[in-house]
């Protein structure tokens, strides 16, 4: 796997975790523990792609 596409593939994953806290968000039940999960996962994500690219 080169760089540009795993760079690529953290890239997918980060879209798809940040619309799923969005519609986590709409959900008045859902966990605040789990929510804050994603969005910790989600920051992990962005480092990595930034570490990466730069």
């Amino acid at each position: 796997m080169t760089v540009e596409s795993h760079v690529q593939e953290l890239r997918r994953k980060h879209q798809s975790l940040s619309d799923q806290i969005e519609a986590a968000a709409r959900c008045p039940g859902m966990d605040d523990l789990s929510i804050a999960k994603m969005k910790k996962e989600k920051l992990r994500l962005k480092e990595e792609i930034t570490r990466l690219t730069h």
